[in-house]
């Protein structure tokens, strides 16, 4: 049964995006439409509070007013939850976020009445062990680097595909990422762009020391086991560039694509991911049009 409560997530540091939470939520007051605010948010706007586990249970889907940044936090507080994510994009390239803040009241009234499908997002598991134990399990929508702390230096990364060694990389560090985050930082990596519906997981090295080193795609089942040598001092393991974690000697990470946890995406009806690259990558912004010489 539709009960028009619509989750509303926003970056409370961006001026911009309060004004439009503000805007909208005073719209929705007006239009039958119950944006439901957790308790952060609300805290922003002096508006009553939605507790977070009851926000997580109610809502219909959630709105998501920011940059990738503020998406892909809002993707982690929502972990576990099929609630489906539309971003509006209040920042720079917006891969994740990609509605209009002008058409922000369009597209929402299109998701109410189901103008919309749903694509799923691929996640990350990510495994710290240390000795026999595992210390952190985290999950990823976009990607999990390993790098060097502060000291400028190149690192040795063994990496494993379940029993068979892959590589020993020597580089600033190793970025596992989603299909999702191949437009991220494993872009700039040198990685290739996946198409989000493509179970994968790419593995590509920052800065290799060395001219053979390329990123690799694996498989769908593929485990991934990176595991320091020589000088593993002062290491770090983020979590979508976000959340960081100290690995000490001796921990390696373990890493696939979690076989039971998405992400549901709202994608509207009218665009396509390929219009979305040919947008956001400036394809064919050349001067050149179709048919032309």
């Amino acid at each position: 049964m539709q009960t028009n409560n619509v989750g509303l997530l926003f970056n409370t540091q961006k001026p911009e995006a309060i004004k439009l939470a503000a805007k909208l939520y005073a719209w929705g007051r007006e239009s039958g439409i119950n944006f439901m605010l957790p308790p952060h948010e609300a805290s922003a706007l002096s508006i009553p509070e939605i507790p977070d586990n009851i926000w997580k249970q109610e809502v219909e889907f959630a709105v998501i007013l920011g940059g990738d940044g503020t998406f892909l936090r809002a993707a982690r507080y929502t972990f576990g939850y099929p609630i489906p994510l539309y971003g509006i994009n209040l920042g720079r390239l917006g891969f994740l976020a990609t509605g209009d803040p002008k058409s922000a009241k369009e597209d929402i009234t299109s998701i109410l009445a189901k103008n919309y499908t749903l694509q799923q997002r691929h996640l990350l598991k990510g495994l710290v062990w240390r000795g026999e134990r595992v210390v952190y399990e985290l999950h990823a929508l976009n990607d999990l680097v390993i790098s060097k702390g502060n000291l400028a230096r190149v690192i040795d990364l063994e990496v494993k595909v379940g029993d068979q060694i892959l590589s020993l990389f020597l580089a600033d560090g190793l970025i596992l990422s989603t299909p999702t985050g191949s437009t991220a930082y494993a872009l700039s990596a040198g990685g290739p762009i996946v198409p989000p519906h493509v179970p994968c997981m790419l593995l590509a090295p920052i800065c290799a020391h060395t001219l053979y080193a390329r990123p690799v795609v694996l498989g769908e089942n593929d485990r991934a086991y990176v595991t320091p040598k020589g000088d593993n001092r002062n290491l770090i393991l983020t979590q979508d560039g976000q959340l960081c974690y100290e690995l000490l000697p001796d921990d390696h990470l373990e890493a696939m694509l979690d076989p039971d946890m998405r992400i549901n995406i709202i994608q509207l009806k009218d665009r396509s991911y390929y219009d979305l690259l040919r947008e956001k990558l400036r394809w064919g912004f050349n001067g050149i049009t179709d048919g032309g010489d």
